[in-house]
């Protein structure tokens, strides 16, 4: 199970990663300034962009929610870290940076082709 410091550094360790606290009680990991990861300080949840082709399959399993306030059918809510083993978690931030910076301009995306 991974636990909020290795959480923490998982995120840092993805090329062009920055975090920052926002709306007060937020700890958010973004690449270009586009958050890719949010986790709540105070409730230990957390949110993440998923593939929409996975999300109805990802919320039908316990402890996984539509994200509150982001786009739905694509950010998943996890109740916790424990929510999912950490080499899947691993997986899925990977995978919620990667769908975030397709997002972003061409130029841009040719900065962390690897």
């Amino acid at each position: 199970m991974m636990d909020i410091e290795m959480f923490r550094e998982y995120c840092l360790s993805l090329p062009g990663t920055t975090e920052e606290v926002k709306w007060e009680d937020n700890l958010c990991f973004m690449i270009e300034r586009k958050i890719f990861v949010m986790s709540s300080l105070t409730a230990g949840s957390l949110a993440l962009k998923c593939n929409p082709e996975e999300f109805e399959e990802l919320v039908a399993r316990d402890g996984i929610t539509q994200a509150w306030h982001l786009a739905k059918g694509q950010w998943i809510g996890l109740m916790g870290l424990e929510v999912m083993p950490a080499t899947e978690l691993k997986r899925r931030i990977s995978e919620s940076r990667a769908l975030v910076l397709a997002k972003l301009p061409k130029k841009i995306r040719e900065k962390y082709m690897e």
